[in-house]
């Protein structure tokens, strides 16, 4: 992936983890709270296989998409 895409992919995962915060159920191996940044780095690279970074450029759209998601079903 270009780097001005992975720049925009991380800002959107910022974003995306911004909006979690204090509102992702507490864990137990998580005492001190969940790092929503973590989460969905997580979650992007469980649903694509990869890091955000290992991604084409052609699945940007897919990606942004995929954050909208993550931002309605937990947030």
């Amino acid at each position: 992936m270009k780097e001005e895409n992975r720049k925009y992919i991380w800002k959107n995962i910022q974003e995306t983890g911004d909006f979690l915060v204090n509102k992702l159920p507490e864990h137990p191996n998580h005492p001190k709270g969940r790092n929503p940044y973590a989460h969905v780095a997580l979650k992007v690279k469980t649903k694509f296989g990869k890091s955000y970074k290992d991604l084409s450029d052609n699945d940007l759209d897919i990606i942004i998409q995929y954050l909208e998601l993550i931002k309605k079903e937990e947030g």
